[in-house]
C-alpha cells in the first residue's frame, strides 16, 4: 500500500512539474517572443521631414517608436530615380512595413511591392490598393478644410481669397474645393484666385506668388504650401493653414488650420501587420474627422465667438453624420 501511495505521489508531482514546464514553454515560446518584439518599420520620403505632409507621417511613426511598438528608420530627400532602390534595400533588410509617398513613383513603387509579397507596403497614393500587399492612404482632411473655409469667407473684407497649392493632384484639389465651398457658405459672393507652384517644397516661389495675389486685392490666403503665410504676415493680412499648426510662427496671421493626424492610419497598419492580417486596402478613411484623423484648430483671438459657434455647429453635424463635405478631386479654377 505504501508503494501505491508513493507511486501516486510521484506521478502527481511529475504531472505538476510537466504542467509548469509546459506553461513556461508557452509563455516563452519563440512565436510569442517574436510577436512581442517591435515591428521593423522603414519610411521613404522624397522631401525633408520638415515638409508638412511628410512631417505628419514622420510624427506618427516616431510616436509608435516611442511607445515601443516599432523600430523606425527613414530616408528623406530621396530622389525619384533612387526611390525604387531604397525600397528594395529596406525590404531586403527585413523591414516588415514600409511607408512612403508614391505619387511621383507609382509604377516603380508598385513593381517593387510585387517583388516582396511578404512585406507590407503603406503608400500615399491617388490610385487603388494592389493585391496582395500594397495598401494606400491619403490625407482626407476635406472636412476641417471646409470649416476653415467658413472662417476665411467670413473674415474676408475684400471678398477676394488667394489660394496657393503645390500640384493640382486629387490630394490637394479636394482640400481646395472643400475650403472654397466652406467660404461660400459664409460669404456667397467671395471669389478665388488659384495658383499651383508645381513643387512640394519651394517657399520662395510660394511667397512670391502670394505677394502677387495680395497686390491684386486678396486679404485672406489659403496656405497649402510653406511660404504663403510668410507673405501674409509681412503684408498684415490673414492666412489659413493646412496639415500642421503653424500659428505660433505667424502671430496674428493664421486664422485657423485644417490639421492632419496620421496616427490613426499608422496605428491601424501596425496592428494589422502584427496580427498577420495586413491587406491591400484603402486606409484613407482613417484621415476623416470621425476616426480622429482630421481636426480644426482656431485662433480664438482672431475669430469672434459668433462665427466660431457657427463653425462648431457644422463640425458637430459632420461628426454625427448629418452633414457630408463633398469630395471633389477635379482641379480647382480661379473665379475672378
Amino acid at each position: 500500500m505504501f508503494a501505491t501511495h508513493l507511486n501516486g505521489f510521484v506521478r502527481r508531482h511529475v504531472l505538476a512539474a510537466v504542467a509548469v514546464f509546459a506553461a513556461v514553454i508557452a509563455v516563452y515560446s519563440p512565436a510569442k517572443v517574436l510577436a512581442a518584439e517591435p515591428l521593423k518599420v522603414a519610411a521613404i520620403y522624397t522631401v525633408p521631414v520638415e515638409q508638412q505632409w511628410v512631417g505628419r507621417i514622420h510624427k506618427a511613426l516616431n510616436a509608435a517608436a516611442e511607445r515601443g511598438d516599432i523600430t523606425y528608420v527613414y530616408s528623406e530627400n530621396t530622389a525619384n530615380t533612387d526611390y525604387e532602390r531604397v525600397m528594395r534595400e529596406y525590404a531586403e533588410a527585413g523591414h516588415q512595413l514600409i511607408v512612403g509617398e508614391a505619387f511621383a513613383v507609382e509604377r516603380a513603387a508598385r513593381n517593387v511591392a510585387a517583388e516582396y509579397p511578404e512585406t507590407a507596403f503603406l503608400m500615399g497614393s491617388s490610385f487603388p490598393a494592389a493585391e496582395p500587399n500594397f495598401a494606400v492612404f491619403d490625407n482626407f482632411i476635406h472636412e476641417p478644410s471646409y470649416l476653415s473655409g467658413m472662417i476665411a469667407g467670413a473674415k474676408s473684407k475684400s471678398g477676394k481669397i488667394g489660394m496657393i497649392g503645390g500640384f493640382a493632384i486629387p490630394e490637394v484639389n479636394r482640400l481646395m474645393h472643400a475650403f472654397m465651398n466652406g467660404a461660400k457658405a459664409t460669404n456667397p459672393d467671395v471669389t478665388f484666385t488659384v495658383n499651383f507652384i508645381n513643387s512640394w517644397y519651394d517657399p520662395p516661389k510660394a511667397k512670391e506668388t502670394a505677394y502677387a495675389m495680395i497686390d491684386a486685392g486678396a486679404d485672406v490666403l489659403y496656405a497649402e504650401r510653406f511660404g504663403v503665410s510668410d507673405a501674409a504676415m509681412e503684408k498684415g493680412i490673414f492666412a489659413i493653414g493646412n496639415v500642421i499648426d503653424t500659428a505660433a510662427d505667424y502671430p496674428n496671421t493664421i486664422l485657423a488650420s485644417a490639421i492632419w493626424h496620421m496616427e490613426p492610419t499608422v496605428d491601424a497598419a501596425i496592428a494589422a501587420v502584427k496580427a498577420n492580417n495586413f491587406k491591400a486596402e484603402d486606409y484613407g478613411k482613417y484621415s476623416f474627422m470621425g476616426h480622429g484623423g482630421g481636426s480644426l484648430v482656431v485662433d480664438e483671438t482672431l475669430v469672434d465667438a459668433d462665427l466660431l459657434g457657427k463653425v462648431k455647429a457644422v463640425e458637430a453635424s459632420i461628426l454625427d453624420g448629418s452633414f457630408t463635405v463633398e469630395i471633389n478631386d477635379e482641379e480647382p479654377k480661379s473665379s475672378n
